[in-house]
């Protein structure tokens, strides 16, 4: 078994990177990933936690000496599940490997935490383990897979810093808009006070008139 770990720090508040981790994919540096389906997703009320179960489909090659041994298949998956526990503010994903997991197993564990009030903690560990009689090919199934795996996490780590700054770019817009749109109201709102106030005080004025008058 060979470990694999990772950690990382995204400039950006949990409640971004969170809500952005939705929408990693696709994208144009992560290529393998070439799908993610929503099997199930359910909110529990009494814990606050909403959790999602994905299907994840990924295409890519492998080398020729290990197609020869494990087959060649086009597409492997990968079954998710993650939790957004709102109390805690973390979000944790696991993930195993559905496609030969008779002969490679990768367990995978993501955990996002906030380091501050504008920054969040990516820690990323994953467990390689390959089954075989033969235990140096096993070892060099695995190191093959520790490296292969290292690459495409840099790659996604890559991938959705960019995705954050896109969005990030439309939540300030976001903002922008809302804070525009609500000094407009108050402003309306204020000169409908004002304007109402004037009318007020026109119309005491002129019963002051009329009860002065009709007195005469």
């Amino acid at each position: 078994m060979k470990l694999f770990e990772s950690q990382h720090f995204f400039q950006y508040k949990w409640e971004q990177v969170t809500a952005a981790n939705w929408q990693k994919y696709p994208n144009p540096i992560s290529t393998h990933v070439v799908a993610v389906d929503v099997l199930a997703r359910e909110i529990d009320e009494e814990r606050q936690v909403l959790r999602t179960e994905r299907l994840i489909t990924c295409k890519q090659s492998i080398p020729k000496w290990l197609s020869v041994i494990v087959g060649g298949q086009e597409y492997s998956y990968v079954r998710e599940v993650s939790e957004v526990d709102l109390p805690s503010r973390t979000l944790v994903m696991k993930s195993h490997n559905l496609t030969m997991s008779h002969l490679l197993s990768v367990m995978e564990t993501v955990i996002y935490r906030p380091d501050g009030e504008s920054r969040t903690a990516f820690k990323q560990q994953a467990e390689i383990t390959a089954f075989g009689t033969w235990q140096r090919i096993c070892n060099k199934i695995e190191e093959w897979s520790v490296e292969r795996f290292g690459q495409n996490a840099n790659k996604g780590k890559t991938a959705f810093e960019g995705v954050l700054q896109v969005l990030s770019d439309k939540w300030d817009e976001s903002e922008m808009f809302v804070s525009e749109v609500g000094s407009t109201i108050l402003k309306e709102i204020d000169d409908v006070e004002r304007k109402t106030q004037t009318v007020i005080e026109e119309v005491k004025k002129l019963g002051t008139s009329a009860f002065t008058l009709s007195n005469r």
